[in-house]
């Protein structure tokens, strides 16, 4: 079936946005998956495209466009071009960052930001995750404590995207007892005192995108950066999970899409016994079970795209997305890397690369076990 979820001017930013990662990303990403980070003119190179700020309002830079069909662009052409984890810096910027800072701040906050947000001169992150909190967010122990026109923070967060390029860190920090009530976001600048990065976070893939430490010492931050109002952290992180786990969930069967065109292209030349393997009445049938669960899946995540845009996405279809579209991508990233062979496992194949990187999506985001007690919560079993 035709997708029917793009319209003329969605394809026309395709062509923008697929011109841009030929000439700006793919020539270096093998540096950049040395090094471990991506430079940070590719954030000014997608503000200066337009990327950043499609739904930021004109008056501060942006298009001024709540559509995260644009956003659905990035991420798919990304994946086709092989280069997905360097664009996973961009993505957390725009998807689940901007929203908070589109809908917890003040007027005065919003000029201070946004420009710089759009422009990619100032990189965002979002630091929930402690050493001994995961997917729990009512576990968070970083805490803010009030001294006059200042918050005193201290604590650790780990596993933080954009941690090292980060100019401005949405900290979920306690400010009070209650495991819901009591949690506020506080957004931390680069040169505070007493907020430091640590290590550069070894990852088993996602070498592109950076990932740290990061300490809270003594931190202090004007009160502000409050972002809404104290004690309502814990409603707006919950009430921003739909939007974060739909991106995941498109860059997941983005990747799928794109490892299964590979092999397509592979087994077609690939020979075996005077003939392509992709003849071979097994592997046809695995490629067919690929194509189907993948188009399947495509329609469903669409509608999901749409429902989010028009502000009906619920929580529950969110982590149906989220948990059903990343497990997929790492049955069919694997069922790739099988029909590969050999040259499956080296590195210098994408398809290796996507068999790394695509673990770790059934993890971050709420893990597929959290993503099943959510549904399964919905369902009023008793």
């Amino acid at each position: 079936m035709n997708r029917t979820l793009y319209e003329a001017e969605h394809e026309a930013y395709r062509e923008s946005v697929r011109a841009f990662i030929d000439k700006h990303v793919v020539p270096y990403y093998e540096d950049w998956d040395e090094a471990g980070i991506t430079p940070r003119e590719l954030f000014t190179g997608l503000g200066a495209l337009g990327a950043l700020g499609i739904a930021v309002p004109k008056e501060f830079g942006g298009a001024g466009i709540h559509d995260f069909r644009y956003n659905a662009i990035l991420q798919e052409e990304a994946a086709g071009a092989a280069v997905l984890p360097a664009l996973l810096g961009s993505t957390l910027h725009t998807d689940v960052c901007m929203p908070y800072f589109l809908d917890c701040t003040t007027d005065e906050q919003k000029a201070r930001w946004l420009p710089g947000i759009v422009s990619g001169e100032l990189i965002t992150a979002i630091a929930m995750t402690e050493p001994g909190t995961g997917s729990d967010l009512s576990g968070i122990g970083t805490k803010a404590v009030r001294d006059g026109d200042h918050y005193v923070i201290d604590g650790s967060k780990t596993f933080i995207t954009n941690g090292i390029n980060a100019d401005l860190v949405i900290v979920a920090v306690r400010t009070g007892d209650h495991p819901h009530r009591g949690l506020s976001l506080i957004v931390v600048e680069r040169d505070t005192p007493g907020f430091e990065r640590g290590r550069k976070l070894k990852k088993v893939g996602l070498h592109a995108q950076d990932t740290a430490e990061l300490s809270f010492n003594g931190a202090r931050v004007p009160v502000a950066n409050l972002l809404g109002k104290e004690g309502e952290g814990f409603f707006a992180l919950t009430r921003n999970l739909a939007q974060e786990r739909t991106s995941v969930a498109v860059a997941g069967l983005a990747q799928a899409a794109a490892a299964f065109d590979w092999t397509v292209g592979y087994v077609r030349e690939r020979k075996a016994f005077g003939k392509p393997i992709g003849s071979l009445q097994v592997i046809r049938h695995r490629l067919a079970e690929m194509a189907t669960e993948i188009e399947v899946a495509q329609h469903y995540l669409d509608r999901c795209v749409l429902a989010l845009n028009n502000g009906e996405l619920t929580v529950v279809d969110a982590a149906k997305a989220k948990w059903w579209c990343t497990e997929l991508q790492g049955r069919v990233v694997d069922a790739c890397v099988q029909l590969h062979g050999g040259y499956g496992y080296m590195v210098e194949y994408p398809i290796a690369r996507a068999w790394q990187d695509s673990r770790v999506s059934r993890i971050y985001a709420g893990t597929t076990e959290i993503m099943k007690e959510i549904i399964g919560r919905s369902l009023d079993l008793g």
